[in-house]
């Protein structure tokens, strides 16, 4: 597989163990997150995550991953704001 300059070395990828840990791969920003709610911007789109005592455990931004821990009850993409304006311009409208 040739990797191009529009080609990333990694891909979007979601995994979760046993709804307590979260790894997410292709993460671009991270937006805002609290106990409830982590909100970021992934290659596909803005990812919201909800649950119960959500902490950071990990964030690497060169590496384009997180790692969220605590109780996980959902996870959605945003679609609507699916277009080229920056993560903290679509949520500030």
């Amino acid at each position: 597989m040739t990797i191009d300059n529009k080609t990333p070395a990694w891909r979007h990828q979601i995994i979760v163990v046993d709804r307590e840990e979260m790894t997410i791969d292709g993460v671009l920003s991270l937006g805002s997150y609290d106990e409830k709610e982590v909100i970021m911007e992934t290659e596909q789109g803005v990812l919201i995550v909800k649950g119960e005592g959500l902490n950071i455990k990990q964030l690497n931004l060169d590496k384009s991953n997180i790692v969220v821990e605590g109780l996980i009850k959902g996870v959605s993409y945003d679609d609507t704001s699916h277009n080229k304006k920056g993560l903290l311009e679509r949520f500030l409208k």
